[in-house]
């Protein structure tokens, strides 16, 4: 009886044995899939720091594993408190998502030159998708060739970038596209913070700099450059300047803006390879025009642009305008306009694009002219609106002008041949017209070019701008009396003639 209910008893533990079995892999699946969860944002963080084309990974900080490449900005006097808060939260943002951040380029080089700098750009390891959930609606991204996110602040707008690397090891077209020139179509693969010093143009403007340990990183002896005012291409320069030929006229800018000279390997294709530029969209080429020739530096830009035969390539319409001796009406108009807007932007006042494209353009504008009144036997009126067509259709083919810009510059163009009809109300008309100081701004520069009767149109409407209502009723009079000078003949009016009535016959 006693062994029958110790049977009864030992029964339930061997189910429990046999049946154990069953239950340790569901318990070891339940682990696996904890463990799977646990380990997603090590492999989320493995991807960001993936280095792209070799394939390994390391924890090592870049301010260690690059040690001998940095040096402290305290030496050079830079410091946080020299960069906007903004700048600095975008990168402490990014940092506390466990991504690098450095702020990069120009901004680092202007300090260093004891320049105000412009653009604060940012550099990091983190993919343009992972910046827009760290930073929600204040990101927006932007382009297809090379991917980068705009961080707004009110009116502030920061430009974050990824870390690029080469394109040795990449065919697809989605993240890296080369023309057959040999010009990057696509260039949106991602590398280390090494990677992406090897991918910037000019050794000069490789530097980042480190916010948490005040330190700069310079891998290519860009500070030495700086000191020695070279400028010098990272790479093979005429690589480099096949994958984009906007580095040709990236080297001119940067030759007129810091007052620095190429060195000689940087410098020698360019003359060869300037033709590349044909290749680059208008749109681009309008910034960039910009850029060159509103940034305080335009003349010598332009004298610059000259020198090394691109100018041909921004403004074709220009070039059957030039001399040996640079002394023609056109040439002469290039310099004084370039010599104006740098000493307004010195000034720090507005400078307008549509009245430095009015003034470059105004002599082609007037040669097409002529030869529309002699062939085709057109009035001033008619010529002047086709030749504006034209001029602006063949200018927009190399540098896209915008639409609110061609419209100013036809206004501009337009007041030339207003202002000179001073009889009746057409100069107060023309003084009420919202452009009129833009067209009497390009009067001025043609009379000092041209002189003779221009000189007499530019002085009276000077005059008659910041004249009272008597003193500009005098104006008006002296003007009949001025030789060379005939009042407009009035348009007859046209009689109407009325059709008598025919009487009806009342049996009609």
């Amino acid at each position: 009886m006693f062994n029958y209910i110790k049977s009864l008893f030992s029964k339930p533990k061997k189910q429990e044995k046999e049946s154990k079995p069953e239950v340790e892999p569901r318990a070891e699946k339940t682990t696996k899939s904890s463990r799977s969860k646990r380990s997603a944002p090590k492999l989320t963080e493995q991807k960001s720091h993936k280095k792209g084309s070799k394939g390994h990974q390391t924890d090592v900080p870049s301010h260690l594993l690059h040690k001998k490449f940095t040096v402290s900005a305290a030496q050079y006097g830079i410091s946080p408190k020299d960069f906007p808060k903004n700048a600095l939260s975008i990168v402490d943002k990014l940092h506390l998502a466990g991504f690098e951040a450095y702020i990069v380029g120009g901004c680092i080089r202007d300090l260093l030159l004891e320049k105000k700098p412009k653009d604060f750009d940012i550099a990091t390891n983190a993919r343009p998708e992972e910046i827009q959930r760290i930073f929600g609606r204040q990101c927006r991204l932007i382009g297809r060739r090379f991917r980068l996110a705009h961080i707004v602040y009110g009116r502030e707008i920061f430009e974050v970038a990824t870390f690029r690397a080469g394109h040795a090891s990449h065919s697809n077209d989605k993240i890296s596209k080369v023309s057959d020139e040999g010009m990057l179509l696509r260039d949106n693969v991602y590398g280390t913070l090494r990677d992406d010093a090897e991918r910037r143009d000019f050794t000069v403007n490789a530097l980042y700099y480190d916010t948490k340990r005040n330190l700069i990183f310079d891998f290519f002896n860009g500070i030495d450059d700086l000191r020695a005012g070279k400028l010098s291409l990272i790479g093979e320069p005429a690589i480099r300047y096949q994958e984009d030929p906007v580095r040709m006229i990236r080297a001119i800018r940067f030759m007129a803006k810091l007052d620095m000279f190429l060195d000689k390997a940087t410098e020698a294709p360019i003359r060869d390879m300037a033709v590349l530029l044909t290749n680059i969209p208008a749109a681009r080429l309008f910034d960039e025009s910009l850029k060159l020739l509103q940034t305080g530096a335009g003349l010598k830009t332009y004298q610059l642009l000259r020198e090394y035969d691109l100018w041909q390539f921004l403004f074709p319409v220009l070039t059957p305008f030039f001399t040996p001796k640079g002394d023609s009406n056109a040439e002469r108009m290039i310099n004084k306009a370039l010599a104006s807007t740098d000493e307004r932007i010195a000034d720090q006042l507005p400078v307008n694009p549509a009245f430095l494209f009015a003034a470059l353009l105004w002599y082609p504008l007037r040669e097409k002219m002529e030869q529309l009144k002699n062939e085709g036997g057109f009035n001033s009126h008619d010529a002047m609106m086709l030749a504006a067509n034209d001029i602006l259709a063949d200018s927009c083919k190399a540098i896209a002008l915008h639409r609110r810009h061609t419209s100013v510059i036809r206004d501009i163009w337009a007041l030339q041949f207003q202002m000179m009809k001073r009889s009746g109300n057409r100069p107060q008309q023309t003084l009420e017209h919202i452009k009129f100081r833009a067209g009497f701004d390009l009067l001025v520069m043609r009379a000092e070019i041209e002189g003779g009767d221009l000189v007499e149109l530019a002085a009276w409407w000077h005059e008659y701008q910041f004249s009272n209502e008597g003193q500009r009723g005098e104006l008006l009079k002296s003007v009949r009396h001025l030789p060379n000078v005939q009042p407009e003949a009035k348009k007859k009016r046209r009689r109407r003639t009325f059709k008598k009535k025919t009487k009806t016959s009342k049996t009609e």
